[in-house]
């Protein structure tokens, strides 16, 4: 079985938390981490940006990334949210068995 984490920002804390929530609740993510006060520089549109964020930190199987995405894109106010899975590569044993006991 291979794990992932995803990150996702979002704009503010009650959006990460309404989709933490959900991921969480339908046994997509074992866990999200909700971190505050992100800042972040991009292009949009061929313009350099600058705001505020918060990041998603979502710990799941890599089985379930398609899902953990469809939940986002349906709850996200984005209209190309920050969905990005890296590969856990190493882990303790017992975390990576409560992230299988907790998702589907």
């Amino acid at each position: 079985m291979e794990f992932i984490v995803i990150y996702c920002t979002v704009p503010n804390k009650k959006e990460g938390k309404q989709i933490a929530k959900a991921l969480v609740v339908r046994q997509l993510a074992a866990c999200v981490n909700i971190i505050d006060k992100v800042e972040s520089v991009f292009s949009w549109d061929y313009k350099l940006m600058e705001d505020k964020e918060v990041l998603l930190m979502i710990k799941t199987k890599k089985s379930l990334f398609e899902g953990v995405s469809a939940v986002i894109k349906e709850l996200h106010s984005y209209n190309v949210p920050e969905i990005i899975a890296v590969n856990i590569t190493q882990a303790d044993k017992t975390y990576l068995e409560w992230i299988a006991h907790e998702t589907k």
